[in-house]
């Protein structure tokens, strides 16, 4: 096993074993290693703009909790899913990858999710930008009790910073 694949999580290597024969990238043990760079490489981001946007991870987050979370799949993909506003969300899915075989981005007003929010599940959504994405690897929520609009304005400048980290990612390690 390559140095960075052994450096993922067991259960998350098949998925990015999945992901690199969808890359588009010749399906080959160097493509694998630059595709386990890269979700180190997002993971490491991810985690560093949690905290310093002052939020804090959780295994879960209820389906009808008023908070909004940002959500870091298996795959690497962003979630933004708004707070709760009078029985809706507002949801961003993005892909920032290098799968051919999702959406790059998809966004709904009026979302609605069909179940909880979970650390190592899909995100489900009744009504939504998705039917569901992959797994999730770390669900992220505003600390203390902010507004639905103070929420909404952290967790979408996170993700805005987090899109552009993972682009970079991409050029430097995947497409080089």
């Amino acid at each position: 096993m390559g140095e960075f694949l052994s450096q993922i999580p067991q259960n998350i290597q098949g998925h990015i074993k999945e992901i690199t024969k969808t890359s588009g990238l010749p399906n080959d043990e160097e493509s694998l290693e630059k595709i386990a760079q890269a979700w180190i490489e997002k993971k490491n981001l991810f985690e560093d703009q949690i905290k310093t946007s002052g939020m804090e991870e959780l295994k879960e987050l209820p389906k009808d909790d008023a908070k909004g979370c940002l959500a870091l799949t298996y795959s690497g993909s962003l979630v933004n899913i708004g707070p709760l506003v009078d029985g809706v969300r507002h949801v961003e899915y993005t892909s920032i990858g290098v799968r051919s075989d999702v959406p790059g981005a998809a966004e709904k007003d009026g979302s609605k999710l069909s179940k909880n929010v979970k650390v190592d599940s899909t995100i489900e959504f009744e009504v939504g930008p998705v039917k569901s994405t992959s797994a999730i690897f770390k669900i992220a929520v505003c600390k203390g009790n902010l507004s639905a609009e103070k929420q909404e304005e952290k967790i979408a400048q996170a993700t805005q910073i987090l899109k552009e980290e993972f682009v970079e990612v991409n050029k430097t390690v995947v497409l080089d």
